[in-house]
C-alpha cells in the first residue's frame, strides 16, 4: 500500500470520529504504523531506542517523541515541501519550535470542531483575540486559529487587537450593550493588563486565557490568574485554554483549572526518571499527548510539562520540567 493510499485510509477514519467514539485507540495504532514507515525523523528515534515496534499493542506503549526535536529536525510523515510552517513565539536569537503542515484544512477542522464539541457553533460568537505576543510572530499556530474563526464568525466586531486596549474596551460595551456573544480570547498577561484600572461588569462574557506570562510579568498561579479575571468583569466564565505549535489540537478548561481530553487528543502522565512508564493518578509527572490531527507530523509527543491526570480523567498543568528531570528523553535533540 502506498503512502498516499494509507494516509487517506487514515484521513476518512479521523473524520468520521465522533467525540465519543471507541475508535480513538485503533485509529492510533494505524497512525503509529504510518507515522513510523513515513516519518524518518520518529523512526530514527524508535531505533536508537531499541523498540520493537511489531511488539507494540497498545497505544500506552507507543513511545513519544520528545517536544524538544520539533527545535532540531523537520518533523514530518510526508515528503513534500510544507504548505506553511507554525512556529513558535521567542526572540530572534532563540531556537525556535517549527510545525511543518501539509494540510491547512486538516488544522481548520481539528480546531473547529474541537472548539464546537465545547462551545457550540463557531459562527455563533464574536471573536475578540488579546494576543500581542502571538501577533508579533507571523507564523503563530494561534493567531492562525483565530484568524480563523475570526472569518467564520457573523458579527463584524469580531478581530484583532494589539495593544489598543481602549479600542478592545468599546467594542466590549458595545457587544454587551447589542447583546452579542463574546469570546475574549487572550494571552495572560495581555488580560491582566487589560483588565487593570477598568471598571468591566460584563457577566456573559466568555474569556479563554492562554499562554501565561511570555516573560513580560511575574508568574503567577493559574488559579490567581482565573480569580483575577473573575472578579475584575464579574464573568463566571473563565476558562483555559492548552495548546502548542507542535500540535494540531486543543484542550480546554471550562473551570480554567482541568482540562479536558478531546475527540482527537488523549493524555497520559508519565513518570519523571522514566519517560516510558505511566505515572498513577494523582501524581505528578511529564504530559504524554497522543494526538491523532497530527497525522503528518507525529501523534505522540512528550512535553515538557509537569502535569497530574486525575480518576476522572481532567489534568492540571503544574509547571514546566527541568531539563535534567527528563533522563532519557535527549536520544535525538543532536545530530
Amino acid at each position: 500500500m502506498s503512502s498516499t493510499v494509507q494516509r487517506n485510509i487514515l484521513l476518512d477514519k479521523y473524520y468520521s470520529l465522533s467525540v465519543d467514539s471507541t475508535g480513538f485507540d485503533i485509529l492510533a495504532l494505524e497512525i503509529f504504523d504510518y507515522q513510523y514507515k513515513n516519518n524518518l525523523v520518529y523512526q530514527r528515534y524508535l531505533k536508537i531506542l531499541g523498540f520493537n515496534v511489531e511488539n507494540i499493542q497498545n497505544i500506552k506503549e507507543i513511545p513519544a517523541l520528545p517536544i524538544q526535536v520539533y527545535k532540531h529536525h523537520d518533523v514530518k510523515s510526508f515528503e513534500t515541501q510544507p504548505v506553511v510552517t507554525f512556529e513558535s513565539s521567542g526572540t530572534t536569537d532563540k531556537l525556535r519550535s517549527k510545525h511543518l503542515v501539509l494540510d491547512e484544512g486538516l488544522y481548520r477542522h481539528s480546531c473547529k470542531t474541537i472548539f464546537e464539541d465545547s462551545f457550540g457553533p463557531v459562527e455563533d460568537y464574536c471573536f475578540l483575540a488579546l494576543l500581542p505576543s502571538y501577533l508579533e510572530n507571523q507564523n503563530s499556530s494561534l493567531v492562525y486559529m483565530l484568524d480563523y474563526f475570526i472569518s467564520k464568525s457573523k458579527y463584524s466586531e469580531s478581530g484583532f487587537y494589539l495593544y489598543d486596549f481602549e479600542k478592545l474596551y468599546t467594542s466590549l460595551e458595545k457587544c454587551e450593550d447589542e447583546d452579542i456573544p463574546v469570546i475574549l480570547f487572550g494571552v495572560s498577561f495581555a488580560l491582566l493588563d487589560f483588565i487593570q484600572n477598568r471598571n468591566i461588569n460584563f457577566p456573559k462574557l466568555i474569556i479563554i486565557e492562554t499562554g501565561g506570562m511570555k516573560g513580560r510579568k511575574k508568574e503567577m498561579l493559574k488559579a490567581d490568574i482565573i480569580n483575577s479575571l473573575r472578579e475584575t468583569t464579574s464573568s463566571d466564565h473563565v476558562l483555559s485554554e492548552y495548546g502548542m505549535t507542535e500540535l494540531f489540537s486543543q484542550f480546554y478548561a471550562q473551570d480554567g483549572i482541568h482540562f479536558e481530553s478531546c475527540r482527537y487528543a488523549k493524555v497520559d502522565i508519565m513518570q519523571l526518571n522514566d519517560p516510558f512508564t505511566i505515572q498513577k493518578n494523582g501524581k505528578p509527572g511529564i504530559l504524554r499527548i497522543t494526538d491523532l490531527s497530527n497525522i503528518d507530523s507525529c501523534s505522540f509527543i512528550l512535553t515538557e510539562d509537569i502535569a497530574i491526570k486525575h480518576d476522572d480523567g481532567t489534568f492540571q498543568i503544574l509547571g514546566r520540567a527541568d531539563h535534567s528531570e527528563l533522563r532519557g528523553c535527549n536520544l535525538l535533540y543532536a545530530g
